[in-house]
C-alpha cells in the first residue's frame, strides 16, 4: 500500500486503475453520526406512539392503544434499527442522514462500487456489536445479573474501542464487509467542466474514441478533475491516450486533455441518451 504524507489519507484504486485519495472518517464523527441516526429512529417511534395515542383517545380505546404502542416500540425499533441503516447506505450516496450531515459515507475498500451484500453484512454486525450487549445490560437477572452486566460492559468495550486500535478506524462490521467510512465533504461547485474546453480545436475526438467509455468512467474522470491531483491526472491521461490511440503533442497538458475529453465524452453520452441508448461503462456494448 502506498504511504501518504497525511496519516489520515489512504489510496483508493478504482477498477479503472485510478488512484483516488480518500480521508478516513474520525471515530468521533462516526459516533456523532450514529447518535444522530438513533435520534431520528427514536423520534420516528415517538411520533408513531403519539399518533396511536391520539387515535386511542379519539375512539375511546386507550387500553388497546397502549398495547399497540408497546408493539410499536418493540417491533418498530427492531425493524428500524435493522433496515434504516441498510436502506440509506444502499443508496447512491452510501450514507445515512447522520453521515450526510457530518459529511461521511461508506465505501468499499477494494475501490469498486459498494455492493448490497457488503452493506447488509456491516449493518448485521451492529446487532452483535452494540444492540445485543446493550440488551444484556438492561436484562432482568437473578443470581447471574452482575455477571451479565459485567460481560455486557466488557463486550461493549471491545467492540466500541476496536476502531481506535486499527489504522483505518474499522469496526468489526467494516472488517467483515470489506468497507470503511470516509470523509465526503460537500464539494464547492466549480465552473461547468463540460463547457470548460468546449470547441477547442486542439482536441477533436472521433465517435469511436468517445465510445470507449461510459457513464461510470465519466464519473471517475470528473472526480479526478475535481481533485486535481497531478499524479492521478497524469496516470489517467496516459491510460485514456493509450485506450483511444491518441498521440500526445509536445505542448499538450494532461489537465487540458482530460478536460477536453471529459467535455466531449459527456456530450456524446448525452446525445446517445436522447435516442434511448445509455452506455453504463466501458464493458457495455450497447
Amino acid at each position: 500500500m502506498t504511504v501518504t504524507a497525511d496519516p489520515e489519507v489512504r489510496p483508493l484504486v478504482t477498477p479503472e486503475g485510478v488512484d483516488l485519495r480518500v480521508r478516513i472518517a474520525p471515530v468521533s464523527e462516526r459516533g456523532a453520526a450514529l447518535l444522530i441516526d438513533l435520534a431520528i429512529i427514536v423520534a420516528a417511534l415517538i411520533a408513531a406512539t403519539l399518533v396511536v395515542a391520539g387515535f386511542g383517545m379519539a375512539t375511546g380505546m386507550q387500553g388497546a392503544s397502549g398495547q399497540l404502542a408497546a408493539i410499536i416500540w418493540l417491533l418498530g425499533f427492531f425493524l428500524l434499527r435493522n433496515f434504516y441503516f441498510t436502506a440509506f447506505e444502499c443508496g447512491a450516496r452510501g450514507a445515512t442522514p447522520g453521515k450526510r450531515i457530518l459529511g461521511l459515507r461508506v465505501a468499499a475498500r477494494s475501490g469498486g462500487a459498494l455492493r448490497v451484500d457488503q452493506v447488509v453484512a456491516r449493518n448485521a454486525m451492529r446487532e452483535l456489536e452494540l444492540y445485543l450487549p446493550i440488551g444484556f445490560l438492561f436484562a432482568n437477572g437473578s443470581d447471574v445479573e452482575a455477571l451479565i452486566i459485567l460481560c455486557g460492559i466488557v463486550w461493549c468495550a471491545i467492540f466500541v474501542f476496536l476502531p481506535l486500535f486499527n489504522r483505518d478506524r474499522l469496526r468489526l462490521g467494516d472488517i467483515i464487509a470489506g468497507t470503511w467510512v470516509i470523509k465526503a465533504p460537500k464539494q464547492v461547485l466549480l465552473p461547468d467542466m463540460a463547457s470548460a474546453r468546449a470547441g477547442d480545436p486542439a482536441f477533436v475526438f472521433t465517435d469511436a474514441q468517445l465510445d470507449q467509455y461510459g457513464v461510470k468512467e465519466l464519473q471517475v474522470l470528473e472526480s479526478v478533475l475535481r481533485n486535481a491531483d497531478p499524479t492521478a491526472m497524469t496516470a489517467v491521461a496516459e491510460r485514456i491516450r493509450t485506450k483511444i490511440s491518441w498521440r500526445k503533442t509536445g505542448r499538450e497538458l494532461d489537465s487540458e486533455f482530460l478536460s477536453a475529453y471529459y467535455a466531449a465524452l459527456r456530450r456524446r453520452l448525452e446525445q446517445r441518451l436522447l435516442f434511448g441508448k445509455r452506455k453504463r461503462d466501458k464493458h457495455d456494448l450497447s
